[in-house]
């Protein structure tokens, strides 16, 4: 027997993979965005006046402007992503929008990319890329590119979640010491598992690291956790390392320091003000610039997809989706 239900009118704000699109056209009356073309904020105001459920990403600013122009259809803001710092959470749930993300799928890759960051810039790797593309290579020197091994170094993670744990694991298999700081200390048998030091000052614990990751989400507790004075506690040989979001570390600070000889180097994968990237970062040799590809593998898009499909479902069905995101982060 048919469901006499009408299908949620669902308005998707970018381009997502083939069979997600696919599968979301024979659940929902779907709107997609053919040419990936981010929306502006008029296209964003005209979308949740019409949509039942809204499916934005990171690029989408889904502020109290954009809700204020929310019909009272709109139910469910379906984010396709684990961050929603993009999202005004005070004013959805005001206005009695539940919101979803796309937890634990994201945590492998992103790890993953964090590990070949930690490898690539005590390393030079990007040096080493661009003077053979510049065609400036003569061959092997005894001095040629010296970088830093990686083994025996002190790993800090800032933010010791899925994402830090992960990193975490693959950093000790290559033989980096693992400290952290974090919101709530982990239990002692995950610190076993990682031999992990733990730092209850972040501050102490920057003065003495080779190494600093960043993998905790922003809020507004951590805009500029990385402020420019804390970025000066970090050792001159120091390497920083950001997967995570660009506005936890004062950009403008960062790129003085590193122009400066003030840090060994930096690998980021996230900016303060994206898609603009500080035209200094881009310009340092001992800074690996990659732009905002740390989920980018076929699998996560899927999985994260798949995820928004079962949230969106869910909901439609009358029931809590499985990944809404709790009061307690509003």
């Amino acid at each position: 027997m048919a469901d006499p239900r009408p299908r949620p009118k669902v308005v998707v704000t970018r381009t997502l993979p083939a069979p997600i699109e696919t599968r979301m056209a024979e659940l929902f009356d779907v709107r997609l965005n053919q040419d990936d073309a981010p929306m502006d904020t008029a296209a964003l105001r005209q979308a949740v006046a019409e949509a039942d459920v809204l499916v934005p990403t990171v690029t989408d600013r889904i502020d109290a402007g954009v809700l204020s122009a929310a019909g009272p259809q709109l139910k469910l803001i379906a984010n396709f992503g684990n961050g929603i710092d993009h999202i005004d959470l005070a004013t959805a749930r005001q206005r009695a929008i539940t919101v979803t993300n796309t937890p634990g799928v994201l945590t492998e890759d992103t790890a993953d990319l964090t590990m070949a960051l930690i490898l690539a810039v005590p390393r030079r790797m990007a040096e080493g890329i661009r003077l053979l593309a510049r065609d400036e290579w003569h061959g092997w020197s005894p001095t040629g590119l010296l970088g830093h091994r990686i083994w025996g170094k002190r790993l800090g993670i800032i933010g010791m979640g899925r994402i830090g744990q992960a990193v975490a694991r693959r950093a000790k298999a290559f033989g980096l010491s693992i400290h952290y700081h974090n919101r709530t200390r982990l239990p002692e048998a995950v610190e076993r598992e990682f031999e992990a030091t733990y730092w209850e000052s972040l501050d102490q614990m920057l003065a003495r690291m080779d190494i600093v990751s960043v993998n905790c989400p922003h809020t507004p507790a951590t805009f500029h956790l990385l402020s420019a004075r804390r970025l000066k506690l970090l050792q001159p040989h120091a390497y920083v390392i950001n997967t995570s979001r660009g506005e936890v570390i004062d950009e403008n600070a960062l790129a003085r320091m590193l122009e400066a000889g003030e840090l060994g180097g930096a690998g980021l994968d996230v900016y303060e003000h994206e898609p603009a990237v500080n035209p200094k970062l881009k310009a340092l040799d001992n800074v690996v610039c990659l732009p905002h590809m740390g989920s980018s593998t076929h699998e996560a898009r899927i999985d994260m997809g798949e995820k928004v499909l079962v949230n969106i479902k869910t909901f439609a069905d009358g029931h809590t989706p499985p990944d809404r995101v709790l009061e307690g982060l509003f």
